[in-house]
C-alpha cells in the first residue's frame, strides 16, 4: 500500500526539524543543546527507547518545548502506537505550527490510526499549497483521496483519484478503487471510461469486468451487464462474488436454470455464503423443483435465519404440497422480516383465499396494491424528477425492471 512508502519519508521529516530546533541566545553550547543532540543521535541509530527517555527529560525540564513533543509523536508513530502519535503532534502544532513536515506528519497519524475524515481534513491543506507538478502533491493526493474513499466520502474521492490517475496513467489499483467511488456515487459512464483505461493495462481484469457490469445494469443495459459479468467468469473464475453477479443478473432476467449453476458455483468458491445458497434455492423453486430446493433452503436458514428469501420459498413449497399451515407460518416469518415485500403479501392471499378465508385474503391483496402502486410512483420519481415534484397531471407508470 501506498502509506508504507510515506514512512521512510518520515524519517527525512524528522530530519528537518532539528533545523527547526529553537534556541535562545547564548544556549548554542548548553546542556539543553547537548541534550538535544543526544536524543537526536539515539533517534538516528534507531534506538527508540533511549531517544524516548531522551526526549521526555527534554520536555520534563520544558513542557513548552514543540520539537520534543515531535520527536515523540514521531517516536509513537514508528512503533505503530498512532492514537499517542496524534496527540503529541496536536501539542506540538497548538506550540509551534511552522515546524517543518509537522503537519503532515499528523496526517499520517491520523490515516494510519483510521481517523480518515480527519486525516483527510488535515493533508487537504497541504495540497492546496503544494505545487501542482510536485511529487509530494501526487501523493497528497492520492492520500487524501483515499482518506475520503475510506471513510465513506465517495464523491469527494473521486476529483482527487481522478486527477492523481491522469497524473499516474499505469497505476491500476487506484484506478479500480476510483472506479468504486464513481460506481458508489453513481458516475457510470466515469465508471465506464475508467474499466477501458484499465483494459489498456491487464485485459483480464475481473473485478474491472463486475465493475463495468455493475455500471451497465445501474444503467438499465441488461445485456451488457450480462455480458460484463461473463467477461468477469472468464477472466478469474474464483473471484469473489463473481458467479453470485452473473447469477443474480440472469435471475432477474428469469433465466433461472443458469442463474441456478452460477449460484452453485459461487457455493463452491465460498460455501458459506448463505446468500448464494438462498438464491440458488430460489431459482430451483422457479423451476419447480421443490425436492432440489428444500435441502438448499434449510442449509441457508441455518446460516442465516433472518434472511427473508428462504422463508418465502419454504412457504410457497408447503402451500403447493397442502401444508397450508406450515405454509402459513413461512409466510409470516417471511413477513417479519421484510413486511414490504410484495411477493409474501400476494402469497399470503392465496393461501387465505385457498382456506376460506375471504377477509384475510382482501386484507393481503390490498397491502399488495398498495406496494405496488408506491413502488410505482417511487420508480418513476426517480426516473422522471422533475416531471414527479411538478403538477403536470398523473404520470404513466413504469414497472420496475430486473424483478421476476
Amino acid at each position: 500500500m501506498f502509506v508504507r512508502s510515506f514512512a521512510g519519508r518520515a524519517i527525512l521529516v524528522v530530519a528537518v526539524l532539528v533545523v527547526g530546533t529553537f534556541q535562545t541566545a547564548g544556549q548554542t553550547q548548553s546542556a539543553l543543546s547537548r541534550q538535544r543532540d543526544a536524543a537526536f543521535a539515539l533517534e538516528q541509530q534507531g534506538d527508540a527507547s533511549g531517544a524516548e527517555a531522551a526526549w521526555r527529560a527534554i520536555l520534563k525540564a520544558n513542557p513548552g518545548d514543540a520539537e520534543a513533543l515531535a520527536h515523540l509523536g514521531f517516536l509513537e508513530s514508528q512503533q505503530q502506537h498512532y492514537d499517542e502519535a496524534v496527540l503529541f503532534y496536536r501539542r506540538a502544532l497548538a506550540l509551534n505550527p511552522s515546524i517543518p513536515g509537522l503537519q503532515m506528519n499528523l496526517g499520517l497519524a491520523l490515516f494510519k490510526a483510521g481517523d480518515l475524515r480527519e486525516a483527510g481534513r488535515v493533508l487537504a491543506p497541504l495540497l492546496h499549497a503544494a505545487a501542482p507538478d510536485s511529487p509530494e502533491a501526487q501523493r497528497l493526493r492520492l492520500l487524501v483521496g483515499m482518506a475520503d474513499y475510506g471513510s465513506g466520502q465517495y464523491a469527494a474521492a473521486v476529483p482527487y483519484l481522478r486527477e492523481a490517475m491522469a497524473r499516474d496513467p499505469q497505476n491500476l489499483p487506484y484506478r479500480l478503487v476510483l472506479a468504486h467511488s464513481c460506481l458508489w456515487t453513481k458516475q457510470y459512464q466515469c465508471v465506464l471510461d475508467v474499466y477501458h483505461q484499465i483494459l489498456t493495462l491487464n485485459a483480464e481484469s475481473a473485478e474491472a469486468d463486475m465493475l463495468a457490469g455493475e455500471a451497465y445494469d445501474e444503467m438499465r443495459d441488461h445485456e451488457d451487464a450480462i455480458q460484463q459479468f461473463r467477461n468477469a467468469v472468464k477472466a478469474d473464475p474464483k473471484e469473489p462474488g463473481v458467479h453470485f453477479g452473473l447469477g443474480y443478473l440472469l435471475w432477474c432476467q428469469s433465466k433461472f436454470d443458469e442463474a441456478a449453476q452460477q449460484f452453485e458455483l459461487e457455493n463452491k468458491n465460498n460455501p458459506n455464503d448463505a446468500e448464494s445458497i438462498a438464491y440458488w434455492a430460489d431459482s430451483e423453486v422457479r423451476l419447480e423443483q421443490p425436492d432440489a430446493a428444500r435441502p438448499l433452503l434449510r442449509k441457508a436458514l441455518e446460516m442465516n435465519q433472518h434472511e427473508e428469501l428462504p422463508w418465502l420459498d419454504l412457504g410457497i413449497i408447503d402451500a403447493g404440497a397442502g401444508h397450508n399451515a406450515e405454509a402459513l407460518r413461512e409466510f409470516r416469518t417471511a413477513e417479519r422480516m421484510d413486511p414490504s415485500d410484495v411477493q409474501v403479501h400476494w402469497r399470503l392471499a392465496r393461501l387465505y383465499q385457498s382456506m376460506g378465508n375471504k377477509a384475510a385474503a382482501r386484507a393481503e391483496f390490498d397491502v399488495t396494491k398498495k406496494l405496488n402502486k408506491q413502488a410505482d410512483e417511487s420508480v418513476f420519481q426517480k426516473l422522471h424528477p422533475t416531471q414527479a415534484s411538478g403538477n403536470s397531471g398523473a404520470p404513466a407508470k413504469e414497472k420496475l425492471s430486473g424483478q421476476p
